[in-house]
């Protein structure tokens, strides 16, 4: 079920309401079995996948606690074994299959094995990463087995997190399921308010970008330059519009209940270098990659050129979660590659930083460092969108045609019209997207954009709400516009 549909604007009330209305006692029942239908909206039949899996996890984690040394340490690699072969199955198996097939034509190697021609189970890699943070956790002696199957299997098919995150740990959540959660109004009436805000950097900001987007770059040979630039600027903000607009609906619509999900984002693009930037975006995952595969490989606590190797294979291994193709594996090697130069270069930075005297001018400073993170991100998700390699290369061997000229610049706002897009389309999209990095610019002063709110006038602050449901009802993009990050 898509937040964004109307199915989810009938579903979420009639949950909330029985959630409230019910004892304690049933209380996980009723978000379990809602829970399964929001998933079984998709593909029903691929519910059967996530039973298996809680059933291997619930069973491998109470005898990895009761048993010690290598007992436990075989069910641990069982459980991991499961979800991560599932994972390849429907993820990955058909990446390698090509790989291989291409390597065997250049040898001349007869490959007979087929693609498999099955669908990828919607938010299959966020739930197995919670998963697999249950059973690890466990091992480690850092949570206990959950005994209760069903509140287990609750920790896994929540619906607001299930298919896009955030990816969750079992020390945060399971509580959360025994503990009587009362109807207090300033909660709810919070996390409504956060939920409106992630439907509107959703339909209204990520969604009207997509037009633009889909447009470029589902069709890169035909443009150059300036519109590839706008493209890829516009990507930056579409990918984050969308995926932070719907860690915000799903830790809104938990908060209405009582329940607190971790923050995902944290103003990404306020980020002065790549490592703070990922620091911000994703903090579920990147925090799990952290506590799961960097330290486990030894983290900083290595020589400097064995943390630079464990920093690229995470990054490496971050690109790949996010999807079977090159174009995302280059992406992650990017992002971990900026943060190893980084580090290389940093005397020379401070160096050129002082003689600059940068340190005497914070504000251009900390604007300059923003700047360029910003342009080195956006560098990296022309892999991340690009459809293929080619399509990648043929957007960066472009992008410079034509910048110095102002005729092909003009020429190029021109066709615009021939796309669809009027002037009107583009200064809405800025003034969205300057608005949005105005309250976070707000935020990264200390200051919180609904507790001003709050210290105003009733008129002031009822005005200011129903011009964000009518933002949205007016200018949002509705349809089946699915969420970017559900196809990982």
């Amino acid at each position: 079920m898509l937040f964004n549909s109307l199915d989810f604007l009938i579903f979420f009330p009639i949950v909330t309401i029985l959630y409230f209305l019910l004892p304690q006692k049933l209380r996980w029942v009723m978000l379990l079995t809602a829970s399964c239908i929001f998933y079984m909206f998709f593909v029903p039949v691929y519910i059967l996948i996530l039973i298996f899996t809680i059933i291997i996890d619930y069973i491998s984690g109470i005898y990895i606690e009761r048993l010690q040394d290598k007992k436990k340490k075989l069910f641990l690699i069982i459980s991991i074994l499961s979800n991560v072969g599932i994972l390849f199955v429907f993820k990955y198996f058909n990446f390698f299959n090509e790989n291989m097939a291409y390597m065997a034509r250049l040898l001349h190697w007869n490959y007979p094995i087929e693609n498999l021609w099955i669908l990828l189970p919607i938010g299959l890699s966020f739930h197995t990463f919670q998963s697999l943070s249950y059973v690890i956790e466990v091992y480690r002696g850092h949570q206990k087995a959950e005994r209760h199957l069903g509140i287990y299997a609750l920790y896994v098919m929540f619906y607001p997190q299930l298919v896009a995150g955030p990816i969750e740990r079992p020390q945060n959540m399971l509580h959360q399921f025994y503990e009587y959660h009362s109807f207090d109004y300033k909660r709810v009436t919070s996390g409504l308010k956060l939920m409106a805000w992630g439907f509107l950097k959703k339909v209204v900001i990520a969604d009207r970008l997509a037009l633009f987007v889909n447009q470029v770059y589902n069709n890169s040979s035909e443009y150059t330059g300036f519109t590839l630039i706008v493209a890829t600027v516009f990507f930056s903000f579409q990918i984050f519009c969308d995926f932070s607009g719907y860690s915000d609906i799903a830790i809104g619509a938990a908060q209405v209940m009582g329940f607190k999900l971790m923050t995902n984002f944290r103003r990404p693009y306020m980020s002065k270098s790549v490592a703070e930037f990922w620091r911000r975006w994703h903090i579920s995952l990147s925090t799990w990659f952290k506590d799961y595969v960097y330290i486990s490989m030894g983290g900083n606590r290595v020589s400097k050129s064995r943390w630079m190797l464990n920093l690229m294979i995470t990054f490496l291994i971050s690109g790949l979660w996010h999807g079977a193709n090159w174009t995302y594996i280059i992406w992650g090697g990017l992002n971990g590659l900026f943060q190893v130069i980084s580090y290389i270069t940093r005397n020379v930075r401070r160096r050129v930083t002082g003689a600059l005297s940068l340190e005497k001018l914070p504000r251009l400073y900390w604007i300059l460092q923003v700047s360029f993170t910003f342009i080195l991100i956006s560098f990296t998700w022309i892999f991340f969108r690009a459809n293929s390699m080619a399509d990648a290369v043929h957007i960066i061997s472009h992008i410079p045609e034509g910048l110095l000229d102002t005729d092909v610049i003009r020429a190029q706002l021109a066709e615009l019209g021939t796309m669809g897009f009027d002037k009107y389309y583009f200064i809405l999209s800025f003034i969205l997207i300057i608005i949005m990095e105005g309250v976070h610019l707000l935020e990264e002063s200390g200051k919180n954009m609904w507790e001003i709110l709050s210290t105003k006038p009733a008129i002031v602050r009822y005005t200011a709400y129903y011009i964000l449901i009518l933002t949205i009802l007016l200018l949002g993009e509705f349809g089946s516009n699915e969420f970017i990050y559900f196809q990982f």
